[in-house]
C-alpha cells in the first residue's frame, strides 16, 4: 500500500513551470528529516543531509508531468490548448481533465466530434491537437472567459488505483515515482553516518529540456550523481524485446550502462546491490538518456553519473503502471550506494 508521501505526490497536479503545489510536498517531506531546504529560483527543491562532507552527491528525480496550456478560447466557450511535453493523442482523447485556474481547478473533459460524424478518412487518422477541445461545460465564452485564462495548465484528473500483486496505476508516475525514491532514499542516508554531503534534487521542467536539472546541477557542483527516471517497462504485449531489451515490473529497479553512466559509479551500484540483496535490472543506452542525467553529467567539469531507474508501462498516459517493490528497491539501491562512498572513493575511469 503506498505510503501517504507517495499519495500525495501523485495525487497533487503540476505540469512543467508550475510545480510549486508539487514542490510544497516535497519540502513538507524533506524537512522532517534533512539539515537544510531551499528552493531556487527556477523552481528546483534541495535538501541536504551532512552538509559539511567534503564529496557532494547529487540525487535528481524531476517533479513536473506533462500536460497541456490553454492557447485560445472560441465564440463558443469551448478551450483550446497546446502540448506540454510529449503526448499519444490516441490516448489523450476523451479524458476528464482539470484546467488550474487563478480560482481553483475547473472540471473538464477533452473530447472531438463523434465517431458517428468522423468521415471515412478522419476515421483512419490519429487527430492532431487543433482538432481537440475542453469542454468545461460552459454555455458561452463570456462564461469561460470569466473563469479561464488563456496560459493556464490543464492536467488529467489526479488517479492513483492499487492493482494487483503491488502494482500502482495513475497519472504522473513519471516521475513522482522518481521523487519519492530520492527522497526516502535521503531519510535513510539522513538515518546512518554518511561520509558524503548528499543532496537530493526535486527539479523542475524536465519534461521540455532538462531545464531543472541543467540549473540545479550547476548550483550543486557534484562531484557524484545518480538521476532517478522511470524507463520503459518492455513485459507487456506489442513490444519488441529483441530491440528494447528485457524489462520487467516488479523485478527490481534499473542500473543502466553506457556513456551516460560512469563505470565506477555502475560497478559500486551493482555490488552494493549484491551485498545487500537487493534486486536489480541492468539495461544499456547507447546515447545519453533523454532524462535529467544528460544535462548532469556534463554540467561545468562534470561529474562521476549513476543512472537508477524505474519499470514503467505506458508512459506519457493516465494510466501509467509500476511496481511499487521497485521503487523500494530503487530506495534501499541508492542509499546502499551513498553511504558506501568514503574518503578514498575514485570514479575518474
Amino acid at each position: 500500500m503506498p505510503d501517504q508521501f507517495l499519495k500525495d505526490l501523485l495525487l497533487t497536479p503540476g505540469t512543467s513551470g508550475q510545480e510549486e503545489s508539487v514542490q510544497k510536498v516535497v519540502r513538507n517531506f524533506a524537512e522532517g528529516f534533512a539539515d537544510k531546504v531551499e528552493t531556487d529560483v527556477f523552481g528546483n527543491v534541495s535538501a541536504t543531509v551532512n552538509p559539511q562532507g567534503t564529496i557532494t552527491i547529487l540525487l535528481d528525480a524531476h517533479c513536473d508531468q506533462i500536460g497541456l496550456i490553454v492557447k485560445h478560447i472560441d465564440s463558443y466557450g469551448f478551450i483550446r490548448v497546446n502540448p506540454i511535453g510529449g503526448w499519444d493523442l490516441q490516448i489523450l482523447l476523451g479524458q476528464r481533465m482539470l484546467v488550474h485556474t487563478a480560482t481553483g481547478p475547473v472540471p473538464g473533459v477533452i473530447a472531438r466530434k463523434p465517431i458517428h460524424l468522423l468521415d471515412l478518412e478522419e476515421r483512419k487518422t490519429v487527430p492532431k491537437m487543433k482538432e481537440l477541445w475542453i469542454d468545461i461545460g460552459s454555455i458561452s465564452e463570456t462564461e469561460t472567459r470569466s473563469l479561464v485564462r488563456i496560459g493556464d495548465t490543464v492536467t488529467p484528473e489526479p488517479c492513483l488505483r492499487e492493482l494487483r500483486n503491488g502494482r500502482l496505476a495513475g497519472v504522473a508516475m513519471d516521475d513522482r515515482t522518481g521523487i519519492w525514491v530520492i527522497m526516502t532514499s535521503l531519510r535513510k542516508i539522513a538515518q546512518g553516518n554518511p561520509f558524503a554531503k548528499v543532496v537530493a534534487v526535486s527539479s523542475a521542467q524536465e519534461e521540455i529540456g532538462l531545464r531543472g536539472a541543467t540549473t540545479s546541477a550547476y548550483n550543486v557542483k557534484p562531484d557524484i550523481a545518480i538521476a532517478v527516471d522511470v524507463t520503459h517497462a518492455t513485459d507487456c504485449p506489442g513490444i519488441d524485446q529483441n530491440e528494447f531489451g528485457r524489462i520487467e515490473i516488479g523485478k527490481g529497479a534499473v542500473v543502466v550502462r553506457g556513456p551516460n553512466a560512469n563505470p565506477r559509479v555502475v560497478d559500486l551500484l551493482i555490488q552494493q546491490a549484491q551485498e545487500k540483496s537487493i534486486p536489480i535490472q541492468i539495461n544499456a543506452l547507447g546515447n545519453p538518456a533523454s532524462n535529467d542525467g544528460a544535462a548532469i553529467q556534463i554540467s561545468r567539469g562534470g561529474c562521476a553519473m549513476g543512472l537508477v531507474t524505474i519499470p514503467n508501462r505506458y508512459m506519457h498516459s493516465p494510466v501509467e503502471l509500476v511496481a511499487e517493490s521497485d521503487l523500494e528497491n530503487a530506495s534501499d539501491l541508492i542509499a546502499a550506494f551513498c553511504l558506501a562512498i568514503r574518503k578514498e572513493s575514485c570514479f575518474v575511469p
